[in-house]
């Protein structure tokens, strides 16, 4: 244990709060916010005040135990292996996450821009962007399979070190006791026997609100040393990828193998074919971008993405299977993301590739004969461009960039 992290103040008494009418009653809400349409949420909210009754007293009683995941697998933009917990775990999820955030969130390095409250991807690539611009080298860090990882005794010794509240961690340790077998990753570090791996219990599943939290507690001791002892100009990490920005390659790769060293203490493992130097002026790939220091364009594969994603939805509009107001909540949540780069001609020949013709707005929004309803725009208008300044305009009040 380093010689800060043994001073550091733990807190106790949560215990009350987390099983306290009002944090249950918001973990709920949580739990349900853009989901009341599924079933289980449905049947859960409709008897809501009998669930929290008896999930608060096996809360309280210690005889509340997680439920199995329903597991399936995602190709898009890699396969994965996602874990969805039944709704009244995930109640727990928040109301754990809800007391223990604000106890961790202080302590965080401002450089993790993950799952917390003001931060995000826009914001990491804004800073990313930013560090480009002021040096020439960047060392760009992938951690190998790291939710699979995850090494559960490690990860409680973290917990221990900030809380001492005793039913809270028996809770923290149920839960992540509790993760469904993830993919089997076999890594041997200094000091293990042939036998270690297989007796050490690992993994996080995806899908899981608290897995986001307890991935940026885990890795929070890599954030520190980066900052107190690699002392690295700038620096930025979202979940496990990173940056690390300096004046020489010689430097950055002399920070790589101290990060290497670090890493062995946490059991984790750089992907040797994803963590190397970039000169930043031919750009790097972070979180989807490709960034350079003067601009930022999306990747390849996120545009080939959203033109399918684009297909689809004009495909189930105009055969009736989606109504508009789903097609603009998705089409504006894309425009949200790729805004942060330099994308305005990118989105005018993306958003005239798939109208949405007459016919298909005539059952959703009642257009007029003859009216062509663009994705980027409210019902029934559409969007102009200006040539000349290339600003887009939205009728509906997304704005143009």
């Amino acid at each position: 244990m380093e010689e800060s992290d043994s001073r550091m103040k733990r807190t106790g008494n949560l215990w009350d709060t987390l099983v306290s009418w009002e944090n249950l009653h918001e973990a709920a809400r949580r739990a349900a916010l853009g989901k009341k349409r599924r079933s289980d949420v449905a049947a859960f909210v409709l008897n809501q005040e009998a669930e929290l009754v008896a999930l608060r007293s096996e809360l309280k009683d210690r005889i509340y135990e997680p439920g199995p995941y329903r597991q399936f697998h995602v190709n898009d933009p890699k396969p994965r292996l996602i874990s969805a917990a039944a709704f009244r775990d995930r109640v727990v999820h928040h109301a754990l996450t809800q007391v223990l955030e604000p106890v961790f969130e202080c302590c965080f390095a401002r450089d993790s821009y993950a799952c917390r409250t003001g931060l995000g991807t826009h914001q990491a690539v804004a800073a990313a962007r930013r560090a480009a611009a002021r040096f020439p080298y960047v060392l760009k860090c992938d951690v190998r399979k790291y939710f699979p990882s995850i090494d559960h005794s490690l990860l409680m010794d973290l917990l221990e070190r900030k809380i001492k509240c005793r039913r809270t961690l028996e809770l923290a340790g149920l839960i992540i006791a509790g993760s469904n077998p993830q993919e089997e990753v076999l890594h041997y570090f200094p000091g293990d026997t042939l036998f270690t791996p297989g007796m050490r219990r690992r993994g996080l599943p995806l899908g899981n609100q608290t897995s986001q939290f307890l991935a940026n507690i885990y890795l929070d001791p890599l954030d520190q040393f980066v900052k107190r002892e690699l002392k690295t100009a700038a620096y930025i990490r979202y979940v496990d990828d990173f940056l690390l920005f300096g004046g020489t390659k010689e430097e950055l790769w002399a920070a790589r193998k101290r990060l290497v060293e670090r890493l062995d203490g946490l059991r984790l493992m750089l992907h040797e074919g994803k963590s190397r130097v970039y000169r930043c002026s031919e750009g790097v790939t972070f979180l989807g971008w490709r960034i350079f220091p003067n601009r930022a364009r999306l990747v390849r594969g996120n545009v080939v993405r959203f033109r399918r994603r684009m297909r689809e939805m004009r495909n189930s509009f105009h055969d009736g299977r989606m109504e508009w107001f789903a097609v603009q909540q998705r089409v504006r949540s894309w425009i949200g993301h790729a805004m942060q780069g330099d994308t305005v001609f990118l989105r005018s020949r993306i958003f005239d590739q798939f109208p949405f013709d007459r016919s298909a707005a005539d059952r959703w929004c009642g257009a007029g004969v003859g009216t062509t309803i663009h994705p980027t725009s409210g019902c029934p208008t559409g969007t102009t461009t200006n040539r000349r300044t290339g600003t887009t305009t939205w009728v509906s009040g997304v704005p143009g960039k």
